[in-house]
């Protein structure tokens, strides 16, 4: 388990699901560590006095808001940028502010958080993005302004390695399948669906997802960047 004692960590988007597990797990490993969130005050509050963290009310459709909370942190080591929303459908119906409120969150909010983060990071820090799989397939009808969000972060990820390598920070991103959370119950009514596609026919569980960012935040991720790590139980394969 990759030790965080003393190492400065912020989180966008910790207070449920993913985001959650990730900040248990740094915590966990002793971080001094804060987190973001925008609509669940109370299961924020609750998981920062558990984890003994500090939760942040951030809404990561702003960008100047995003910008302001990343460079009151001061140097980062790590920065995990997990906010993000999904809306599926049918793309003639779709109502455009919600795709646009969709790419504001999904990609213009980590580009500036990352960009920002970068401007104090200490040297060897870490940028991790979350992603999704549907970055590299769709297979089913309804999630085309999804899958251009997630496709876009891959595109960021690769082009900040570029930028940033000079100074040891990896920029990296791991694309969950279909993970257990209020936003993708393993019960749902698409989990059949989703288990078809996939090799290990069950949902992941936040947990593997937060232990596999841990391990890129880790001494052992120090020569992975610019890299997709997709854990989706082979839904992508």
């Amino acid at each position: 388990m990759a030790d965080f004692t003393g190492k400065n960590v912020l989180v966008l988007g910790g207070s449920r699901g993913i985001g959650a597990a990730i900040v248990r797990r740094f915590a966990t490993g002793g971080a001094k560590l804060a987190f973001t969130y925008a609509g669940s005050k109370e299961a924020a509050q609750a998981l920062a006095t558990e984890t003994g963290t500090e939760a942040i009310h951030t809404d990561s459709v702003d960008r100047d808001a995003v910008i302001k909370t990343v460079a009151s942190r001061g140097a980062l080591d790590v920065i995990v940028i997990n906010a993000g929303i999904g809306i599926i459908g049918d793309p003639l119906t779709l109502e455009p502010d919600a795709i646009d409120r969709m790419i504001d969150v999904n990609v213009r909010s980590p580009y500036h958080a990352a960009v920002e983060a970068a401007r104090k990071m200490n040297d060897n820090g870490r940028i991790i993005v979350i992603g999704s799989v549907n970055g590299d397939r769709m297979p089913f009808a309804g999630g085309a302004a999804y899958a251009l969000t997630k496709s876009a972060v891959q595109g960021m990820v690769r082009g900040l390695a570029r930028d940033f390598g000079a100074r040891g920070i990896t920029v990296n991103s791991v694309q969950p399948g279909p993970t257990d959370s209020d936003m993708n119950p393993a019960d749902g009514p698409m989990a059949g669906l989703m288990h078809s596609f996939m090799a290990i026919k069950r949902h992941a569980r936040g947990g593997e997802v937060a232990e596999l960012t841990a391990f890129l935040a880790g001494p052992h991720g120090a020569m992975i960047t610019g890299s997709m790590q997709t854990i989706d139980g082979g839904f992508g394969a």
